[in-house]
């Protein structure tokens, strides 16, 4: 692909894609007539989108953000292997498909529109994780979040927590329930 082509395509100045290749970044070479063509590799390893919603009243968005990613894939020149939509909180850490998309194999990155679109906590740690299986976690936008989605973060935070406290009471008292049948058990 000739660089203009190349600046094109990425959104950039035919400068900038230039300066890119003079500084090493770019792969490609110079043919006698002075026009640089560049290695465009598309990769041949599939990839996962993963788009998410915190309620089904965004459904709508869900749907808007899926169309987005796919989009963006496409352009990348990407092999989509599979669309996964999830409706769920970012700090719950039991989602039934994103569990799934973990555990499985055949993708070589995971693209989302935002960080927090895979989770709200502990983004690096799942990255740090994928990287060991030879994978990564490709964030489209890395723009900082509205005032609005942290206090949205802010509350869901507060919930799990609460939620774990009381589930924390339950099980203390559960487990007391089973040591005292296990000792009417022993006498």
């Amino acid at each position: 692909m000739k660089l203009s082509d190349y600046a094109k395509s990425k959104g950039i100045s035919y400068q900038t894609a230039w300066r890119m290749w003079k500084r090493g970044e770019l792969k490609a070479t110079q043919l006698p007539t002075g026009t640089v063509i560049v290695d465009v590799q598309k990769t041949t390893e599939g990839v996962v989108i993963y788009a998410r919603v915190s309620s089904s009243e965004n459904k709508a968005n869900l749907d808007n953000q899926a169309q987005r990613l796919v989009r963006y894939c496409e352009a990348k020149g990407y092999q989509i292997k599979k669309v996964i939509k999830e409706i769920g909180s970012g700090v719950n850490d039991n989602r039934k498909k994103l569990v799934e998309l973990l555990n499985e194999d055949d993708y070589k990155i995971i693209v989302v529109e935002h960080k927090d679109r895979l989770t709200r906590i502990g983004f690096n740690y799942l990255k740090v994780l994928l990287n060991k299986q030879g994978k990564d976690i490709e964030v489209v936008n890395l723009a900082e979040e509205e005032t609005e989605d942290i206090m949205q973060d802010f509350i869901s935070i507060i919930n799990s927590f609460c939620a774990r406290i009381y589930g924390l009471r339950r099980r203390k008292r559960k487990t007391e329930c089973i040591v005292k049948c296990l000792e009417s058990e022993c006498d």
